[in-house]
């Protein structure tokens, strides 16, 4: 019998002349179980099952703010429709500087103080905890526009912006979604005493304290406060909140384009198309929302906080940052998302930036 043993890295493989068979008893077999992995584990399925219950949910909060935007304009009294602004404006804010450049992004430090008050702003939203929608928008991150990202801008506004929530996520997904470093907000204890408290906070701030304040305080109607308080203003909240993630469906632009975003050519002119600006350098505080960039309400708030000190440790990317690392990476031909990031290390921004805009 002739035995011919090939040593590659990692791997022994012994090739057996098969005319003698019995000598295969007598062969030492490696055990390998520890580096090659089991083939019999079933991958988990990639198909996304409806989500009943919020597809009801949706369907009413959609269907009864029709009857409460009638209300809005013609029976609610101005100091609801003062309230309901207030309200939503706030929840917004909650959202966008709070639960989004604040603690997904890290986009910036706050003080307890405002921790605390961005944390009730975000109930006021009624979107689920701060720790549940961080997770899910640092998957959207991760894995953006391609199948695993659960808000795909690919598949268009319709799916990104409200289809895609009357789904679960599929096993695929919720490996995914569980794989998600989540170590800074776990450390937070705003955030998790939110978490831990949320539907409390919830019946409270987002049911208790807004349906009951026009009936106690300005004697406005029952229905006024059910339909406009209560369903409208869920309403408003949650396609802000959704459009956070639908955003470069709208302001976005696709390759074939004018201006494309697939050239690199499109951030040398003072990072103008903010939704791909945005997925480049998520960390940046002044890239707002809904397709601004240095300017808008909750990049104001930030500055105002950060003048005040509740603020700190602002994080930005100068335009001069960006075409270094566009000049880097056409020589170096390295990814840009890299070249920014080495670039950032180097940049050396004043203290007191925030006061200035551009």
């Amino acid at each position: 019998m002739s035995i011919t043993i090939a040593v590659v890295p990692c791997h022994c493989v012994v090739f057996i002349d098969y005319g003698c068979l019995s000598a295969i008893s007598r062969v030492n077999m490696v055990e390998l179980s520890d580096t090659i992995p089991d083939a019999t584990e079933p991958k988990l399925s990639k198909a996304r099952e409806a989500n009943w219950p919020a597809v009801l949910i949706f369907i009413h909060v959609h269907l009864l703010s029709l009857y409460g935007t009638y209300l809005l304009i013609y029976e609610a009294k101005w100091m609801t429709l003062i309230f309901f602004f207030m309200l939503t404006s706030v929840a917004i804010l909650g959202m966008t500087t709070g639960a989004h450049r604040l603690w997904a992004h890290r986009a910036y430090k706050a003080s307890t103080g405002l921790r605390i008050v961005l944390m009730l702003f975000q109930t006021l939203a009624g979107v689920g905890s701060i720790y549940d929608w961080v997770q899910y928008h640092r998957l959207h991150h991760a894995h953006f526009a391609t199948d695993d990202d659960p808000y795909n801008y690919n598949k268009g506004f319709t799916y990104s912006h409200f289809l895609t929530r009357l789904w679960k996520l599929s096993p695929h997904q919720e490996k995914l979604k569980s794989n998600i470093d989540m170590s800074d907000l776990e450390k937070d204890s705003v955030v998790i005493f939110q978490k831990r408290l949320y539907w409390g906070l919830y019946a409270v701030l987002f049911l208790l304290l807004p349906l009951n304040a026009p009936l106690e305080y300005w004697d406005d109607s029952v229905l006024s406060s059910v339909f406009v308080i209560g369903f409208l203003r869920y309403l408003v909240t949650l396609h802000a909140s959704w459009l956070i993630e639908s955003a470069i469906c709208v302001w976005g632009l696709r390759p074939g384009e004018k201006s494309p975003p697939d050239s690199n050519a499109v951030f040398i002119l003072n990072k103008t198309f903010w939704p791909h600006y945005h997925y480049l350098v998520p960390y940046d505080y002044k890239s707002g929302e809904y397709g601004t960039y240095d300017s808008g309400c909750s990049t104001a708030f930030i500055r105002v906080w950060a003048a005040l000190g509740l603020a700190t440790n602002l994080q930005v990317v100068e335009t001069i940052t960006i075409q270094k690392a566009l000049a880097d990476a056409a020589r170096s031909k390295k990814d840009l998302k890299t070249c920014i990031n080495a670039a950032v290390t180097k940049q050396s921004v004043p203290e007191d930036h925030y006061l200035k805009r551009g």
